[in-house]
């Protein structure tokens, strides 16, 4: 799949007019190249040996030559299969990892040389890994982070009130986290993360393993500060209802290359989704109709006597893409 870059200036909302002159650019990844180094082992006999002589090694490759650019007050879904590399970028982006090669900056700062003044203005979270005391009520954690991070009052008492509000979890600020549901401890995750009031925030499968309320609540929530408070989301997700419904761009990354940058619906058009109509008439029967041009089918349609009802069904989203990784991992 050819890479495909969109830039649709008539779509901007709110969070777009928040921008500040000189901060336009949340993400700048310019050629990033992380490779892995894998020792192998052999635990046979003459291999034992071997590993002791002449070790043997491998180079995995985990991003390859990738560029692309985040603008303030984005929501941008980061996609692909198991493997591809999603998050190395967000390990990279936040200075857990450092590139093999190529140069990148996170709010015009290097995440190699200004890990700490970055993590200031940026949140990171993994849906399988929490910062929560599992020991401890929950607002002693959030107490913790006031402490470490050196948050100003004012700014703890607000942001506060307002995640405790819109997420919810008024409730849980004394509950152990141990005892929280897989949703309430999501919640609250999010909720910290939010304390110090993050510019750019990442969200590794924020939505994973998260009943149908609890996936809505949170994609609501993430909705609204992006809109409101203009913060700029990048969020991976193997669901991609999940990611159509928050994002309104989206980056698939393939064998640690980007393969398409663009919108939902030029992705549906990349993909060639079928779109198809089921049309029900007076006598029992039905006719089955593949189509690409609605306005054709329309004028076919108007030409039919006799209609009852019809029926519209496309490809969805994460079939065509299934069949697309399939296609990518098979290459």
């Amino acid at each position: 799949m050819s890479q495909k870059v969109q830039t649709d200036m008539s779509r901007m909302d709110s969070a777009d007019r928040k921008r500040l002159p000189g901060q336009d650019m949340a993400i700048n990844i310019s050629n990033v190249t992380k490779t892995f180094i894998q020792w192998q082992r052999d635990n046979t006999g003459k291999g034992l040996l071997r590993n002791l002589i002449k070790p043997e090694k491998r180079v995995i490759t985990a991003l390859d030559d990738v560029s692309f650019e985040i603008r303030t007050g984005e929501f941008v879904a980061y996609a692909g299969p198991n493997g591809a590399g999603k998050s190395t970028t967000i390990k990279l982006l936040s200075g857990m990892l450092l590139p093999t090669s190529g140069e990148m900056t996170v709010l015009s700062m290097s995440p190699q040389k200004q890990r700490r003044a970055i993590m200031r203005h940026l949140g990171v979270l993994f849906g399988n890994r929490t910062e929560l005391w599992w020991d401890h009520p929950v607002i002693q954690s959030f107490e913790w982070k006031k402490v470490v991070w050196d948050i100003p009052d004012e700014m703890y008492k607000k942001n506060l009130t307002k995640v405790t509000e819109l997420l919810d979890i008024g409730d849980l600020l004394n509950t152990f986290a141990r005892e929280l549901s897989l949703g309430q401890r999501m919640r609250a995750d999010v909720a910290m993360m939010l304390l110090h009031s993050p510019k750019l925030i990442l969200l590794d499968e924020p939505t994973l393993g998260l009943d149908v309320e609890a996936k809505r609540q949170m994609i609501r929530f993430l909705k609204q500060i992006n809109e409101q408070e203009g913060t700029t989301i990048v969020v991976t997700s193997h669901d991609m209802d999940d990611l159509e419904e928050m994002a309104r761009r989206i980056l698939l990354i393939s064998k640690g290359k980007i393969a398409f940058d663009g919108g939902f619906t030029e992705l549906r058009d990349e993909l060639e989704c079928t779109k198809r109509a089921v049309v029900k008439f007076n006598n029992g029967t039905q006719q089955v109709i593949d189509y690409q041009n609605t306005n054709k089918l329309l004028e076919n349609l108007s030409k039919m006597e006799g209609i009852i009802d019809v029926i519209f069904t496309q490809t969805s989203l994460e079939e065509g893409l299934a069949n697309l990784f399939v296609k990518w991992k098979a290459q």
